[in-house]
C-alpha cells in the first residue's frame, strides 16, 4: 500500500510538472486590447485658404507684412496676436479679434505699440492662459524672451510691462535666440526656442515657480540650419501620452517638419512621412489651395496649430487639425523684414494613401 501511494504521488507530480511545462511553452491568452487613443495620421494633405489677414496701415503704421501668428478661441471669438513689419523694417505686434474666419479681413487692428508698455521692438508672440495664476501670458522676443500678463485677452491695452525670463543671457543660449514657446506638463513649465543654427533649445522651471527659475538652456534637437531653422511649436496630442513639436525648415522653400516624444524633457524623434521637403508635415508639396485660388505662396512658414483649448497644456485634437500660417508672394524679392507676409489657414483634408 505504501509503495502504491508513493507511485501515485510521483505520477501526480509528473503530470503537474508536464502541465506547467506545456503552459509555459504556449503563449498566454491575450487580454482584450485597450482602445488606442486617436493619434496623428501620416502623411498629411492640407488645403489652404487665401490670405485671411493682411497688413493694414494707418497714418502712423506703414506696414508691409503681418506674420508669426498666435491664436486662441475664447469666449466665442478668435483672438490673434501677430508680428508686423513696417516700411522701415521695424518689428512690432498687432491684435485682432473676430467671431468667424470670414470676418478676419475686416477685423479692426489694435497696434500693440499703442500700449505704452509695449512700444519698441517686440515680436513673435505666443499667448495662453496660465490656470495656476488665472492670468493670460503673452510671450515674445525683445531679443531675449520676455512676457506680459493680463486678466483679459480681449483688452490688449491692459498687457503689463515686459518682464525677463532670465536676469542675463544664460550659458547654453545661442547667439541669436528667437521664437519662444511655453508649454507645461503636470510638474514643469518648459520654454522652447530656436537659434537659426540648426538646434532646438529648451529650459524649464517648476510649475509653482513659473515664470521664474528657468534652467540654463540645453539642446533638445540638433541638426543643420537648413533642416531645422526657426518657428518651433510644441503641443500635447489629445487622448495620448505623446507630444508633437513642429519646426520650420529653411530650404528649398520654408516648410514644417514634425517630431514626437513621450516627454517634454525627452528625446524627440522625427515623425515618418512628415519630416522631409518631399513629405513634410506642411509644405508646398502637400498643400493645395481653395478652388479658384492660386498658390499664393511657396513658403508654409511661421504659424501655429489651432488648439483644443487655450491653457498652458497646449493641447491639439488630431481629428481637427488646422494651422494659421504666414505665406508670401514668391515673385517679390526684398530684404527679409520687407517681405510681404500675410496669414492664411490650413485645414487637414485627409491622410494621403
Amino acid at each position: 500500500m505504501l509503495i502504491a501511494s508513493v507511485l501515485q504521488c510521483v505520477a501526480a507530480m509528473a503530470m503537474a510538472m508536464t502541465s506547467l511545462m506545456l503552459a509555459a511553452a504556449e503563449p498566454a491568452t491575450p487580454t482584450p486590447a485597450a482602445t488606442q487613443p486617436a493619434s496623428l495620421a501620416v502623411p498629411f494633405k492640407w488645403k489652404s485658404s487665401g490670405s485671411l489677414i493682411k497688413p493694414v496701415s494707418d497714418d502712423t503704421h506703414k506696414l508691409v507684412s503681418v506674420k508669426d501668428p498666435t491664436v486662441v478661441y475664447y469666449n466665442g471669438e478668435w483672438h490673434v496676436y501677430a508680428t508686423t513689419a513696417n516700411t522701415r523694417g521695424n518689428w512690432s505686434m498687432v491684435y485682432l479679434s473676430f467671431k468667424d474666419w470670414s470676418e478676419a479681413a475686416k477685423a479692426k487692428p489694435y497696434y500693440m505699440d499703442a500700449n505704452p508698455n509695449l512700444r519698441g521692438y517686440h515680436c513673435a508672440p505666443h499667448v495662453f492662459y496660465f490656470r495656476p495664476h488665472k492670468k493670460w501670458y503673452l510671450i515674445y522676443q525683445s531679443q531675449p524672451p520676455q512676457y506680459s500678463t493680463t486678466d483679459d485677452i480681449s483688452k490688449p491695452e491692459t498687457w503689463t510691462k515686459p518682464e525677463d525670463f532670465f536676469a542675463a543671457k544664460p550659458p547654453g543660449a545661442p547667439r541669436l535666440w528667437i521664437d519662444y514657446w511655453v508649454i507645461c506638463d503636470e510638474t514643469h513649465a518648459y520654454l522652447f526656442f530656436t537659434g537659426d543654427d540648426g538646434n532646438l533649445y529648451r529650459s524649464r522651471t517648476r510649475i509653482e515657480d513659473f515664470p521664474d527659475g528657468m534652467s540654463n538652456p540645453e539642446i533638445a534637437v540638433k541638426e543643420t540650419r537648413e533642416t531645422l531653422f526657426e518657428g518651433s511649436m510644441t503641443y500635447k496630442i489629445k487622448g495620448t501620452g505623446t507630444y508633437l513639436t513642429l519646426i520650420e525648415a529653411l530650404s528649398p522653400n520654408r516648410y514644417y517638419r514634425a517630431f514626437t516624444s513621450d516627454r517634454l524633457d525627452g528625446e524627440w524623434t522625427p515623425l515618418p512621412n512628415a519630416d522631409t521637403y518631399q513629405k513634410p508635415f506642411a509644405g508646398i508639396n502637400n498643400v493645395t489651395f481653395e478652388e479658384g485660388g492660386t498658390a499664393r505662396t511657396k513658403d508654409i512658414s511661421h504659424g501655429e496649430l489651432i488648439r483644443d483649448g487655450y491653457d498652458e497644456t497646449m493641447t491639439i485634437d488630431p481629428k481637427n487639425l488646422q494651422m494659421l500660417y504666414q505665406g508670401r508672394d514668391p515673385s517679390i524679392r526684398a530684404n527679409y523684414s520687407l517681405l510681404p507676409y500675410q496669414l492664411g489657414l490650413l485645414k487637414l483634408i485627409q491622410a494621403e494613401n
